[in-house]
């Protein structure tokens, strides 16, 4: 009996064993199998290298330029950047359309420039140039000849329109003097000396709105112009024609002993734009008139004649029987500006007038002993002897 006991004792130990073994296995596989694995690490990543465009540089969404994240490049070898309507660029697009005009006159020859503006083969150049020809021919820039024939001029802006036979090589565009300030780089195209055929020199405008004589609204400009030049274009950088060069000083009457260098000068677009259309349209240029004598006022004139303003036309004169002499003008008035344009420095009187025609009537605002008021007028026509 006490054996039987013993060995149910030993059998009982052997089973607790194996079923506290069997419980305390299954706890750990069940522990095991519910850990989630672990999530296995990425190498970093860095900005640039995740960075992807979505639309490529240039493109737009939604009218909105979009920028593409920066990616990753090799540096690339400097390149020269090219230079938009630099001063070669200008020469090669515009000097095609520039010519030597020769003039054969009863008292000999000579010669000028000219610019192309019309597949017309209409020519813009000075009344100098052509004065007095009783043969007009034109050389272009490649050497070939074409007879060309007067269409009009006008001595009093140094303007002439003249017509190339055949068809032209080239036609310049006209630009607009309002937007040029001094500084600005002008480069001037001509044949100087008749012989030395589309020479280009270039420079600054010095000033605008200059008289010389009794020529108005002149650009003032330091590019080399020489005997010859006188007709030639003067360009700006967008390749456009914003003046005619006309004239040059080398010195003064008060000490010649000290010629001036630098002192070139040019009829800008708003003085020969009305009067080239008119040479095209009619062959002669009628002028709008008041019939008086003035001095545009600036500074110096203001103070040596102790004037209230700076600016305006000082009337020195008034001719009987004459639209002013109609209307009221006064020696002594000041006229300060025409249909409401205030005159300044950038312009005057005759570049206000010249946008009318005879027959029109314009407000003058008029200064006189202190008190501003406007006076309405209508233009004549000027006479040719004036």
């Amino acid at each position: 009996m006490r054996r039987v006991l013993m060995m149910l004792l030993v059998v009982g130990g052997i089973g607790f064993t194996l079923l506290a073994g069997i419980v305390v296995g299954g706890v750990f596989a069940y522990g095991w199998l519910a850990t989630p694995a672990a999530t296995p690490v990425a190498a970093p990543v860095t900005t640039l290298e995740a960075a992807t465009p979505l639309i490529a540089t240039g493109e737009q969404q939604d009218g909105l330029d979009v920028v593409p994240p920066t990616q990753p490049q090799q540096p690339a070898a400097p390149q020269a950047q090219a230079q938009p309507n630099g001063l070669a660029d200008v020469v090669e697009q515009v000097a095609p359309a520039v010519v030597t005009v020769i003039n054969r006159g009863s008292s000999g020859g000579g010669s000028g420039s000219g610019v192309v503006v019309s597949v017309e083969g209409f020519i813009i150049t000075n009344h100098h140039v052509v004065e007095g020809a009783n043969q007009l021919a034109v050389i272009y820039a490649d050497g070939s000849r074409a007879e060309a024939q007067l269409i009009g001029s006008d001595p009093l802006a140094d303007i002439a329109v003249i017509r190339a036979s055949g068809a032209v090589p080239a036609v310049a565009r006209i630009g607009n003097i309002q937007s040029m300030r001094p500084g600005d780089t002008v480069i001037a195209i001509g044949s100087p000396l008749g012989n030395f055929r589309n020479t280009v020199t270039a420079g600054i405008i010095s000033a605008l709105n200059r008289s010389v004589g009794q020529m108005e609204g002149l650009i003032q400009t330091d590019a080399a112009i020489n005997s010859g030049n006188s007709g030639g274009p003067l360009l700006n950088m967008q390749g456009e024609v914003i003046g005619i060069n006309t004239l040059v000083v080398r010195g003064d009457n008060i000490n010649s002993a000290a010629p001036a260098e630098g002192l070139g000068f040019a009829v800008p677009t708003n003085v020969f734009q009305p009067v080239v259309n008119q040479l095209i349209a009619t062959g002669s240029v009628s002028y709008p008139y008041m019939g008086i004598s003035y001095l545009m006022i600036d500074g110096q004139i203001a103070a040596e004649q102790n004037l209230p303003v700076q600016q305006g036309a000082l009337i020195t004169d008034v001719l009987a029987q004459t639209p002013a002499a109609a209307a009221g003008i006064q020696p002594n008035d000041i006229i300060v500006a025409a249909n409401g344009v205030n005159f300044s420095q950038y312009n005057s009187l005759r570049l206000e007038l010249i946008q009318y025609a005879p027959g029109d009537q314009i407000t003058l605002t008029v200064l006189r002993d202190g008190r501003t008021f406007e006076l309405p007028i209508t233009l004549g026509a000027r006479p040719v002897s004036s």
